[in-house]
């Protein structure tokens, strides 16, 4: 039972440190005179334990793990916190043409991490610089609409910050991600060699799915509080931090060998689903039958890794 016990405590360690460093981060943002608005635009879509679990699993050479944050946690958010959330709180919403073109191109691009058979530094370098243009678009075009924003930003804004609590919590959350890194790291891995459960089926279903099942809250607050349009642009920009974020900085700093059953099912099939998703923000709805078929194609793509594993 102990590798489920270090995933469970690494897990619940991240997402406690992942709010910490949120709070530390706008602290600092603010005694520097960064406005609210860039704050709340540039923090919407960071996933900062999943940034820190996938760069411990890919320096520890676990590479299905880290990969698994990329491919996993993004099928996960399309299917499941998008859907499940358009299942409790339905969204009806109009998002700006280069956010849906920047939601359908980003599964696509993020293949450019996966030629040759290993994550490479060039790709890497590309990936990232791909990210800093795309979240300065989204940021500007949020300028004339509400389209990007997150409560835990709001009400850490609302918190009283000296220099040194800022500072202080914003490194005892980095130290708190990498510690919980660690242990969902060797969790999963011990799952793999003393359990015996399938290594694909740990890194793409199980460790994302455990480290972002809160995003289904995050996605449904902000259309339960009527600004669905906030729900789904913080959607574009969770996708472009799991994607070319943690992808780029995994290739650049941590290069790991790509299993080509993620080239053949996951990467293809969240190409498929981000389309699918992308389809459904062009009508201009995701309502509960919308939400169904993203939850349902979840399910089917669990069992497919299942078997595939």
């Amino acid at each position: 039972m102990w590798p489920f016990a270090l995933f469970l405590i690494g897990a619940l360690i991240v997402i406690w440190a992942t709010e910490r460093l949120l709070e530390g981060l706008v602290g600092v943002a603010r005694l520097v005179r960064i406005s609210t608005f860039a704050v709340a635009a540039i923090l919407s879509g960071l996933e900062a334990e999943n940034v820190a679990v996938g760069l411990v699993a890919a320096r520890g050479g676990s590479s299905v793990v880290a990969l698994g944050t990329v491919f996993g946690g993004a099928i996960f958010v399309v299917c499941i916190a998008l859907g499940l959330g358009a299942l409790i709180y339905p969204l009806r919403v109009r998002l700006p043409r280069g956010f849906l073109v920047l939601m359908a191109s980003c599964p696509v691009l993020v293949g450019l991490g996966l030629l040759g058979g290993k994550t490479s530094r060039l790709a890497g370098v590309v990936l990232l610089l791909a990210f800093a243009a795309a979240l300065v678009y989204l940021i500007l075009a949020s300028r004339r609409r509400t389209l990007l924003g997150s409560e835990e930003v709001r009400e850490a804004s609302e918190k009283q910050f000296t220099p040194w609590k800022a500072c202080g919590l914003t490194a005892l959350g980095i130290a708190a991600i990498a510690l919980g890194g660690e242990l969902v790291n060797k969790g999963a891995t011990g799952m793999i060699s003393t359990v015996g459960l399938p290594s694909l089926l740990v890194g793409m279903v199980i460790t994302p799915a455990a480290i972002e099942i809160e995003e289904v809250i995050r996605q449904a607050v902000p259309a339960k509080e009527g600004h669905p349009e906030v729900s789904a642009g913080n959607l574009v920009g969770t996708l472009l931090y799991f994607l070319w974020f943690n992808l780029g900085l995994i290739s650049l700093f941590a290069p790991v060998q790509v299993n080509l059953a993620i080239i053949q099912l996951d990467w293809p099939y969240l190409i498929g689903v981000s389309w699918l998703a992308t389809l459904f923000l062009v009508r201009g709805r995701i309502g509960r039958v919308e939400g169904a078929v993203l939850v349902a194609a979840y399910i089917a793509y669990v069992v497919l890794r299942a078997f595939y594993s």
